[in-house]
């Protein structure tokens, strides 16, 4: 499978993502949307231009943060819907250059993602509230959509057409390779070729042939687009973008094919840095998160939204580093790994690797643990993944009467009320076949 997608190899392989949003709505701090749903003027928003300084802005300890944390790639954004550019584009002078911070931040991130070793990605938002010619009144999303004062307004949006394709041509010449480049969104007739997507693709290829585009100059985080059509468009992308879900399936085409695809999500309840939303995730709902999305033939972005002066929350880091010591020990279940055609299994999930099926268990079992689907006759080693030690199958008065089913202990006294790791137990099951 995935023959179609030979581009996506190491994508699919790296299973888990660092995502950044950062830009002026850090200082009110109030989400990455704040102008729209605050119907916040240019004028209302300049003050936030005018004093953007993150002096505390370090990407080298960001990157030493997502490579602890068992990330293999990030993304961050070049440019959100306020139309602020993070990097310094000759189209425009509403860009961080510009600002006392008087600094190039995409290039500064690339390089310090580079130095770790990571796949670098930028974020581009198609959508522009800032640009005079993009669409104002009566667009779906733009803060001046109900001002009667833009009602008469006339835009030439093939003007502002040039101005996206060029600032992505500066990304795609200017800031060396990259491995992806993530466009954010489509809606309503904003779509495909309204965007003249087939010549941005063209001009994206020539320059960065290699590079990964996601799913939504035709789509949005709700839908995907002619990717899962058997014959896609050539502007479909290269991975769907579920965001703030996982599908309950994974994705497929109409032929029933597999696609690529990564599920965005969030810490909390925002992409933006919010100030006053302190409802973060734990480490364990992560982790098992990340191998939900894997079981599922898929990728996991997780986001971090940086402050005003340029620092992960710290609830942020130490979320990523509770996730960075279970993946220490129990990344090979996560790397190169697809899901198990084997039944989901109820105490948790399958994830595989050739004939190497990990079997991560979330709940403590009821005497020993039960494998569905795997014969026993298969099984060439048990393991625990996180210390290697070995497991037996287990049988005994208890399991006898359960003919076909394999039980395995996973410790010397089965009715243990614990497992080895609270937050997910990895075993390796080493299948014969």
């Amino acid at each position: 499978m995935y023959e179609k997608f030979a581009r996506s190899d190491w994508f699919r392989h790296n299973r888990f993502g660092m995502f950044i949003h950062w830009g002026l709505y850090a200082i009110p701090a109030r989400g990455e949307w704040v102008r729209s749903p605050e119907r916040l003027t240019v004028e209302d928003y300049q003050p936030y231009f005018d004093s953007f300084n993150p002096v505390d802005y370090d990407p080298a300890a960001w990157a030493r943060a997502a490579k602890a944390a068992g990330m293999k790639y990030a993304v961050m954004t070049a440019k959100h819907h306020d139309g602020f550019c993070l990097f310094d584009s000759r189209l425009t002078d509403y860009k961080s250059t510009k600002t006392p911070a008087g600094r190039d931040l995409v290039r500064e991130y690339l390089d310090a993602f580079r130095a770790e070793g990571l796949k670098v990605g930028l974020y581009y938002s198609i959508i522009d509230w800032h640009h005079p010619d993009y669409p104002h009144y009566g667009d779906a999303h733009h803060p001046m959509r109900d001002n009667p004062a833009w009602r008469d307004a006339k835009h030439d949006f093939a003007n502002y057409l040039d101005y996206m394709h060029g600032q992505v041509h500066e990304l795609c010449t200017q800031y060396g390779c990259l491995d992806i480049m993530w466009f954010d969104f489509s809606y309503d007739d904003m779509s495909a070729e309204k965007w003249e997507a087939g010549r941005l693709v063209r001009m994206i290829r020539e320059h960065q042939p290699h590079v990964l585009l996601d799913n939504r100059l035709e789509a949005s985080g709700g839908s995907f687009g002619s990717l899962i059509e058997e014959e896609p468009t050539y502007w479909s992308g290269d991975f769907a973008s579920p965001e703030q879900i996982i599908p309950p399936r994974g994705i497929v085409n109409k032929a029933g094919e597999p696609i690529p695809w990564e599920a965005c999500v969030t810490m909390n309840q925002n992409w933006g840095y919010s100030s006053r939303d302190r409802h973060f995730k734990p480490a364990s709902v992560v982790v098992r998160k990340l191998v939900e999305c894997v079981s599922k033939n898929g990728n996991l972005l997780l986001n971090v939204g940086p402050d005003a002066r340029g620092r992960i929350p710290d609830e942020s880091l130490a979320i990523l580093a509770g996730v960075g010591r279970w993946m220490e020990r129990n990344s090979a279940s996560i790397y190169g790994c697809l899901g198990s055609p084997l039944p989901k299994p109820e105490w948790g999930r399958y994830t595989q690797n050739g004939s190497t099926l990990y079997a991560h268990v979330f709940e403590v079992p009821i005497g020993p643990l039960h494998l569905p689907g795997v014969d026993s006759e298969d099984i060439a080693a048990l393991r625990l993944l996180a210390d290697g030690s070995e497991l037996e199958i287990n049988r005994n008065w208890i399991t006898e009467s359960y003919e076909g089913e394999t039980f395995i202990a996973l410790s010397p006294v089965t009715h243990d009320c614990c497992l080895p790791d609270e937050i997910d137990t990895v075993v390796e099951i080493r299948l014969k076949s």
